[in-house]
């Protein structure tokens, strides 16, 4: 049986990451969320007083970074130089800065090496905005997971209780436009990519979908 690799991408909030997670714990692969490593790097950032706008410093603290995932208890938890930074790179301020610094190419390309290196091996799952597209364009399986951007915006109020609905959806509105028309590596469906609309389904369901489809493409 053929191990392969498995590209998940998508907008905010559609979900991918919850996804991936478990499609990954299902087929006993490894996961890699990509997202967490530009989250690292803006922390790192943030701490250490640099400019975001700085592309030559944030760059510098992407190629410095080693990153390590594992599950525990369930969790997924990520590694940034031994560190334990699981709790601490999901905090909102934390997110804008990993936004900021995305738009770098040299951040990008200082990790671009690294998430490859990580996919190369197959038995990976890997969800980001250009997986399918720039990081593992040969992957075995590419899914662009998708939903409404209402949709979107209830999911991510529900994680953030007391905000408000349409300040989140402006907030994912700006986010996509951000993302779809940079300059670099802009999220966008690989053309050979499996598109699958969440909107009003169960994980449970979007889940199943992608492990029959991995199962398929592997030989079972």
């Amino acid at each position: 049986m053929r191990e392969i690799a498995i590209a998940v991408d998508g907008p905010g909030s559609s979900g991918k990451g919850t996804v991936a997670r478990r499609v990954a714990e299902a087929l006993g692969y490894q996961f890699v969320d990509t997202g967490a490593m530009y989250r690292a790097v803006g922390l790192v950032a943030l701490r250490r007083g640099v400019p975001l706008a700085d592309e030559a410093a944030t760059a510098a603290i992407a190629a410095g970074l080693r990153f390590r995932f594992a599950f525990e208890s369930g969790q997924l938890r990520v590694w940034a130089d031994e560190e334990d930074v699981t709790a601490e790179i999901r905090g909102e301020r934390v997110g804008a800065a990993a936004s900021a610094v995305a738009v770098h190419p040299a951040v990008r390309g200082a990790l671009l090496g690294l998430q490859r290196a990580l996919g190369a091996a197959g038995g990976v799952v890997m969800d980001g905005r250009d997986i399918g597209t720039v990081v593992l364009p040969d992957a075995g399986l590419k899914v662009f997971l998708d939903a409404s951007l209402d949709e979107r915006a209830r999911r991510r109020a529900l994680e953030t209780p007391g905000r408000d609905f349409l300040q989140v959806r402006e907030e994912l509105a700006a986010r996509d436009h951000q993302d779809s028309s940079r300059a670099v590596a802009p999220l966008r469906c690989a053309d050979d990519a499996v598109r699958l609309d969440s909107t009003g389904l169960a994980i449970d369901e979007v889940v199943a979908r992608i492990v029959e489809l991995a199962r398929a493409r592997r030989g079972r």
